[in-house]
């Protein structure tokens, strides 16, 4: 492959996962990117970690305080912790398309595929206009199972309902390379 494509292909990677985290921000509360020192960052996390523990002690069928903790693992890439949160949030309410794809980025991240898609296509089935959970099944198939098929489906279902929304272009660069790529390259 030529130094070129791969390049480019690296570059539209990275802008896809920062518009995939962009997107995935919009369907939930905001959360602040603050310019400070690692350690400080580490103190807030341990903060708001340990004020969430606590308030789930107190009240474990508390829903949201799970699922705002598995954000704050989620951001503080922390993913095992994060899954493990977004399943009690899951058991409280196992319909949250939201969640369902969070979860589905951290098992990503663990690279449990399999596991990502069925992720992804529950919050399709719950909530087929979910925007988040096509892009990153297009991800995932793409990417880490290079199942260019599912790629192509997932990503052509996105565009249907989002022609034109902040990562309509991206897809429709991605779905360019699979069509010029119709077989994915093979591991040597």
């Amino acid at each position: 492959m030529k130094k070129e494509t791969v390049l480019l292909v690296t570059i539209v990677l990275i802008v896809g996962l920062l518009v995939g985290i962009l997107i995935s921000k919009g369907g939930r509360e905001s959360r602040q990117t603050q310019a400070v020192a690692p350690q400080a960052a580490s103190v807030n996390v341990q903060q708001k970690v340990g004020m969430l523990e606590d308030l789930l002690a107190k009240d474990p069928s508390n829903r949201n305080a799970w699922v705002k903790l598995g954000h704050t693992y989620f951001d503080s890439n922390q993913p095992i912790k994060a899954m493990e949160a977004y399943d009690k949030a899951l058991e409280l309410d196992p319909n949250d398309p939201n969640v369902l794809t969070d979860q589905g980025v951290m098992f990503r991240k663990l690279g449990w595929y399999d596991r990502a898609v069925e992720n992804f296509t529950k919050a399709q089935e719950i909530d087929p206009a979910h925007e988040q959970s096509l892009f990153n099944l297009g991800v995932v198939y793409r990417y880490d199972l290079q199942n260019f098929a599912g790629a192509k489906e997932a990503w052509s279902k996105f565009l249907e309902r989002n022609p034109t929304g902040p990562a309509a272009e991206q897809v429709r660069g991605e779905l360019e390379f699979l069509k010029s790529h119709p077989n994915p390259p093979r591991n040597r």
